[in-house]
């Protein structure tokens, strides 16, 4: 489990203006293709929306908080489960074996699940900008998202997005999908993360450079796996960090097509 059921996202940074928000849970999807979703909408819109992918537990408390804490700051969000065909539409909970269902995804599947939270956006809101932000499992298809050109992504955030397929045997490596991404791609590494070692994010670094694919690596020393999360009370300088460079990110981007 990358963190406690209970956890809960860290505040956004005291300077940083926030305005009132609306949530609301949909289904989405169709047939035995429907999922659940947390959308919150903010009052006042930046134009950038976010698509939230989970980390291996699918849709829980935090991720539904984490869509208002972005929507407060001006970007609309809508955070995504990737369970629905395999493990229902109903909350589950804090003891779900999530690896069963982790094991019955695949990246297009969750492209396509990209596509319909895009969609429901659209239907809902004025948005010029999408932008996918993953952690760990998350993170990992944050990245592999950028490869699907039809999405029209403008960026893609991840936290601790993993980059050694063999963990999980259920997505590539980004390393090796880099010369298909589309930037900007702003990752964010815990330096004490054991499971992503400097070697790997080299290798991929190394071949988003070679590829020509605007990207910006943070590596905060000393902060583990899952910082923004399970302990975002022990490194508050680091999620505060991690949060203005993330919203510094969505707030500085060109529409796809631009």
């Amino acid at each position: 489990m990358c963190f406690d059921p209970l956890a809960t996202p860290p505040q956004l940074p005291a300077d940083v203006a926030t305005g009132e928000v609306s949530s609301t849970e949909l289904v989405l999807g169709a047939d035995d293709a429907r999922f659940r979703a947390h959308l919150s909408l903010a009052s006042d819109p930046s134009g950038t929306a976010v698509v939230i992918l989970p980390d291996v537990r699918g849709l829980f408390g935090y991720y539904e908080q984490l869509t208002t804490r972005l929507a407060a700051a001006g970007h609309h969000a809508i955070a995504l489960d990737y369970f629905g065909r395999t493990a229902g539409l109903s909350p589950r909970a804090s003891d779900f074996e999530f690896m069963p269902h982790i094991k019955q995804t695949t990246p297009e599947q969750i492209r396509h699940d990209i596509a319909a939270c895009i969609a429901a956006l659209r239907e809902r809101a004025d948005v010029a900008r999408v932008v996918t932000l993953g952690f760990c499992f998350g993170g990992s298809q944050s990245y592999l998202a950028t490869t699907d050109v039809s999405l029209g992504l403008s960026g893609a955030i991840a936290f601790y997005g993993g980059l050694d397929p063999s963990r999980l045997g259920v997505f590539p490596r980004p390393a090796d999908e880099a010369a298909s991404m589309r930037g900007p791609l702003l990752a964010l590494y815990g330096g004490a993360d054991a499971s992503i070692t400097p070697e790997l994010r080299d290798e991929f670094d190394a071949a988003l450079t070679s590829a020509g694919i605007a990207h910006e690596f943070v590596v905060y020393p000393g902060a583990p796996h899952s910082f923004f999360d399970r302990s975002h009370d022990e490194h508050r300088a680091e999620c505060d960090d991690a949060w203005r460079r993330t919203l510094t990110f969505l707030g500085s981007l060109p529409t796809a097509a631009d």
